[in-house]
């Protein structure tokens, strides 16, 4: 049995930022993963996908000379996958935590007792002993309960991300980042491809308009956009060229030779032994997904367990600042400036609270909202959708929200995040010099804007 002061199960974005951060400080560490070390982001995630958004605009744009056997190419070179492989090659993660000082395990754990995580692998099975258990083992796709899907290989991120070949026609369940951004690289090489959203909107979790951007955006490519409409059964190979066929509450169908879930994420927490510490995985009491990291004393939760979203920068965050807590500093978490993005074209970026949602708290807030295609920089590159929408609180003077759907909108988005995260006055921002004619440069006029309307007494904006 060997003694750390970090025992870490998974080795995701999450866990690897744990890790980095503990050895930095001079704690002991074990990184444990059945899998892949760096997790989904690498592999399968965030990394593949923008590879393939990037290789699908190219496509668009030049259909001769970037097709998608390059694309497929490129992506594996991301990914660190040779031609002939069938998965990515996650190597170099194990020799950086290696070379970190960090002692790296594959195999299964579970938490046996208090400070004590069982390994197993290749029929071997060995215990480890640490001061404190960080759980960051990340997610999994769902798998709805529709009747007649199991009979269908359906895809997840996964088998979409590494697909070497195009299916013949696609449909994607779930309207969230995953599902828009997938459906977008498919349908810009050219296959049939629906996306069917329960909800009245897609990206449900975004700001209102760059939901409306992210339809407008997937239509003008092609595809087939089904909002309020829920999947209550599917019959598989049974649709026209045997594509299987989804049957959808109003009565009507959607078809594809392939069947992307979309619809959200599983937590695999069930059989790590949580119950040593108190917690009740069963189902019968809801799982706090609150970002709080520190469960119990000597257990931390991270990542797309902890909550409160689903980010690998929010994973990368609370790896580090998990380990800054157990080895003694005193640091709690903090969401007020936490961004979210969708890396389509164009791109949507949210950061802080929406319009409705700061009324609700019991804020006194207004919203002004800029017109992207009729900016200098929208001008200058033919833009025809897109937005900037700031929120502002009256009685502090700052910023709470901001939102908007643009070609940059990844980048452009981080002002925003760090005047929240600052508290910095709407007097400083407006006047902060930004160049001309950039996406910034559109904020500078909406933060003059608004010192305008908190200089006038009693004015109110209307909705």
């Amino acid at each position: 049995m060997s003694g750390f002061d970090l025992i870490i199960i998974g080795a995701g974005p999450a866990g690897e930022a744990a890790a980095y951060k503990a050895r930095e400080l001079g704690g002991s560490v074990a990184v444990i993963d059945r899998r892949w070390f760096g997790g989904s982001c690498p592999h399968i995630g965030c990394l593949p996908s923008k590879a393939l958004l990037h290789s699908a605009a190219e496509h668009a744009a030049a259909p001769e000379r970037y097709d998608w056997a390059r694309a497929s190419a490129h992506r594996d070179w991301m990914v660190n996958r040779d031609p002939s492989a069938p998965e990515p090659d996650d190597s170099s993660h194990v020799r950086a935590l290696e070379t970190a000082g960090a002692a790296v395990y594959r195999g299964d754990a579970s938490i046996v007792a208090r400070g004590r995580v069982s390994i197993r692998h290749d029929d071997v099975t060995h215990e480890l002993e640490g001061r404190s258990i960080v759980v960051a083992v990340g997610s999994v796709s769902k798998v709805p309960p529709i009747p007649g899907l199991s009979d269908i290989a359906t895809w997840t991120n996964e088998n979409a991300t590494l697909a070497r070949s195009l299916p013949e026609s696609l449909v994607v369940l779930g309207g969230g980042p995953t599902g828009c951004e997938l459906a977008q690289v498919f349908a810009r090489f050219g296959v049939p491809t629906t996306i069917v959203q329960s909800g009245p909107r897609l990206a449900p979790t975004d700001h209102p308009r760059n939901s409306d951007v992210i339809r407008e955006a997937l239509e003008r490519d092609g595809v087939a956009v089904r909002t309020g409409v829920r999947a209550v059964a599917a019959r598989a190979g049974t649709g026209h060229g045997g594509s299987h066929v989804i049957e959808l509450d109003d009565g009507s169908t959607a078809e594809g030779h392939a069947i992307l879930l979309a619809v959200g994420r599983t937590f695999l927490i069930d059989d790590l032994g949580l119950e040593h510490y108190g917690l009740d995985t069963s189902g019968r009491t809801p799982y706090p997904r609150d970002g709080r990291l520190r469960v119990a004393d000597g257990l931390y939760i991270v990542g797309d367990v902890a909550g409160p979203e689903l980010h690998t920068h929010q994973a990368h965050y609370q790896g580090e600042l998990a380990a800054r807590m157990i080895m003694g500093e005193p640091v709690v978490p903090d969401y007020r400036a936490l961004p979210r993005a969708t890396y389509m074209d164009p791109e949507a970026a949210f950061v802080g609270v929406g319009l409705d949602a700061a009324i609700e708290a019991g804020q006194d807030v207004f919203e002004l909202v800029a017109n992207y295609p009729h900016s200098a920089k929208g001008a200058a590159i033919e833009a025809n959708l897109g937005h900037v929408t700031i929120v502002v609180d009256r009685a502090s003077r700052q910023l709470v929200g901001a939102a908007l759907a643009c070609p940059d909108a990844s980048a452009a988005i981080h002002e925003c995040v760090l005047a929240i995260q600052a508290r910095v006055p709407v007097d400083v921002l407006a006047e902060t010099i930004h160049a001309f004619p950039s996406t910034s440069r559109i904020f500078n006029g909406l933060f003059a804007d608004a010192r305008r309307e908190l200089d006038r007494p009693g004015s109110v904006i209307a909705d």
